[in-house]
């Protein structure tokens, strides 16, 4: 725990003495009385908006949280955080913008707070990248914070049937397919969201709201909440009474995300069948806190850790029914009980997780939570693969799968467009490996998801037919045999960028590898012809993001 200081340590530069009354007087027309300015000011990052239903539900929840920070002592300053939306954005140009905005927020976190100098941080967001930005700029600025997730979706109901918003993207390929009437197509699309919530199943916020109660730095339990219930806005205003304690004791994210405690996430992530995204994301929050983790720590977690819950994408259940079955706690006390949960780790309340996860149930209900002896899985089901064609590494979705192994012809695609028109033209058959390529975090830039193709392929009924990599990502929606953040990408030269239509490649998860099945001298004429793309942009967002990105295997961070 860090040394012992002031509680306004921070802010007192801006609030305190004579030689600062110009900035206590812009205070006061916020609200600032004589009494306050002795108070540490918090930061509340806030990530409402009502582009998505993601974040369109957070306002009530920062409305809860600023009152109880107020009563507990501290000034709660509240500020805007972008944000973008995977689902509204996927399979168009605006995809490229997920992932940079990951960068936006952590730098306008970090800008908002460090500009003012403030003594705690209070994160509140709810989409994908959201989770991933705002733990970013708290282990950046490494001062007294807590993340508040906004909470998942209901799941709806189309003819009896639970549908979500993968539950669309499939749709499309299964009415290409001539396999789903127009009603069907459209009642599904209709009742696919029918409240205010992110993404429903453990798909990618929903992976790292769960990983932040294992990493230590949200209130346990309450990553599993729906958004529109009353406990959501109650865990808020527990949250900043969290928050004013941490600020008390001078408790700092780098007292909780160590090496062990990312470990306890990654534990968490693989017993949950979480989002391929993970790997990608907490290889940055290693970056930020500056914490020795590698792509190949979660090759060891997942050979150490079963599979426990059956939950969408490839299981059956929604997180409601997860929260129904006791929720993340559950399922960390399995972990600690078998040795996969360092107990040890300090959390956001002061105490360690071991002490904190006495006050939870460890039972597993059996169906969505199975017991120890039963998993889905006997180990974890991100994989990751190295060969000649990922030779710095790549991530593969290895469960529910009827053979985790492919050998087959290319199918090469420059863009996630052109793959898209011929899937639905039925252009894609059993036994194909698509390639998707110059579409990594600099060629494309921003490393779009791939849910629209493999969404697709699903709906056509190939999901356990075909192969697909890419040097993109995948929405934590997506399963099959898909593999994706393939390093180095295409257009910086890396080997899917010389892959021909019809050549031979290998998908094996037992043997961890990824092929190219092409001669060392095929592969060194073709590597004299190639040509780096001329950059998709040359100036604005999308290319300062081009220059400063790094590889996928090390986070694709932009501050290295």
């Amino acid at each position: 725990m860090a040394d012992s200081k002031p509680l306004n340590w921070r802010s007192k530069a801006i609030t305190g003495g004579v030689n600062r009354s110009p900035n206590r007087a812009m205070l006061r027309e916020v609200g600032f009385t004589d009494n306050d300015f002795d108070k540490p000011i918090v930061g509340v990052a806030n990530g409402h908006s009502n582009m998505n239903p993601c974040n369109a539900g957070i306002q009530p929840l920062v409305d809860r949280a600023m009152i109880a920070l107020k009563e507990g002592g501290a000034m709660p300053q509240v500020f805007g955080v972008p944000t973008v939306t995977d689902g509204i954005g996927m399979g168009t140009e605006g995809m490229k913008y997920s992932l940079i905005s990951r960068e936006v927020i952590a730098d306008a976190i970090e800008t908002s707070v460090n500009g003012q100098m403030m003594d705690g941080a209070l994160v509140v967001g709810a989409c994908d990248k959201n989770m991933p930005g705002g733990m970013m700029a708290m282990a950046r600025m490494n001062i007294p914070s807590i993340y508040v997730y906004g909470g998942t979706i209901k799941p709806g109901v189309w003819k009896g049937v639970p549908v979500n918003l993968v539950s669309s993207f499939e749709a499309v390929g299964a009415f290409s397919a001539g396999k789903m009437s127009r009603e069907d197509y459209d009642g599904i699309e209709r009742n696919a969201c029918p409240t205010h919530g992110a993404c429903g199943g453990m798909y990618t916020a929903n992976t790292m709201s769960s990983s932040f109660e294992a990493l230590g730095m949200s209130l346990l339990g309450s990553s599993s909440m729906a958004n529109p219930d009353g406990e959501k806005a109650d865990s808020a205003a527990a949250s900043a009474k969290a928050l004013i304690n941490a600020i008390k004791l001078n408790l700092r994210p780098r007292d909780i995300i160590t090496r062990k405690s990312i470990e306890n996430a990654v534990s968490l992530i693989m017993a949950t069948g979480g989002s391929t995204n993970g790997v990608l994301h907490f290889l940055a929050i290693a970056s930020a806190a500056e914490v020795e983790w590698t792509i190949d720590d979660f090759e060891m977690v997942r050979k150490k850790t079963p599979v426990l819950c059956d939950l969408k994408p490839s299981g059956k259940y929604m997180m409601t029914d997860l929260h129904t079955a006791g929720g993340v706690p559950v399922v960390l006390n399995m972990l600690l009980e078998h040795g996969c949960l360092h107990g040890d780790c300090m959390t956001i309340t002061g105490k360690t997780i071991g002490e904190e996860l006495k006050a939870w149930r460890s039972s597993a209900d059996g169906e969505v939570i199975r017991p120890w002896d039963k998993p889905m899985y006997a180990h974890g089901h991100l994989a990751i693969l190295k060969g000649n064609l990922a030779p710095d590494g790549c991530v593969a979705k290895i469960t529910g799968l009827k053979n985790p192994s492919i050998t087959g012809p290319a199918r090469v695609f420059d863009s996630e467009n052109d793959t898209m028109a011929a899937i639905t033209a039925n252009k894609i058959k059993a036994g194909d490996v698509v390639v998707i390529r110059y579409e990594g975090p600099k060629g494309g830039p921003g490393m779009q998801e791939m849910l629209a193709p493999t969404s697709a392929l699903i709906g056509q009924g190939l999901g356990d037919s075909i192969g697909l990599i890419t040097d993109g990502r995948f929405s934590g929606g997506t399963w099959g045999m898909v593999v994706g953040h393939v390093s180095p990408e295409a257009y910086e030269g890396g080997l899917i960028a010389l892959i021909e239509e019809g050549d031979s490649i290998t998908i094996d998860a037992h043997t961890l590898t990824l092929s190219l099945n092409v001669a060392d001298d095929v592969i060194a004429k073709r590597r004299t012809k190639w040509k780096r793309p001329a950059p998709r942009y040359t100036r604005g967002l999308m290319a300062k993001y081009m220059k400063l990105v790094g590889p996928a295997t090390k986070g694709a961070v932009t501050d290295m």
